[in-house]
């Protein structure tokens, strides 16, 4: 018989739980545009009807690993949302705003 969940995160020990938990936001800050459609809980029909395109072209787009940002941007903001572009480097990350102007992410000053 299957389990809860609950249940067998409960019998996890502290540091399995603590892993468990990393593996799982970590997932989350790297889910791939058909599954963040999804969670939106949107449909490709839906989305196609707000960017006025066709829903092959939502499915397309959704498998495309390169593409243009106004793209993304259009796409992600259709969803709801806003993309932001940071770069992360030893000393700090930047959160690149427009490609002439960036501003350090972490204490708001020039990098």
């Amino acid at each position: 018989m299957a389990k809860k969940f609950s249940e067998l995160h409960s019998n996890m020990s502290p540091e399995s739980q603590l892993r468990s938990q990393a593996m799982t936001e970590q997932l989350l800050r790297e889910m791939p545009l058909h599954q963040l459609r999804q969670a939106r809980e949107l449909s490709q029909k839906l989305l196609a009807e707000v960017l006025n395109a066709q829903q092959r072209s939502i499915t397309k787009l959704e498998k495309r690993a390169d593409m243009y940002l106004s793209t993304l941007r259009t796409h992600i903001q259709a969803m709801g949302g806003e993309l932001e572009i940071v770069a992360r480097f030893p000393h700090g990350s930047l959160s690149i705003r427009t490609f002439s102007d960036l501003t350090n992410v972490e204490d708001g000053g020039q990098f």
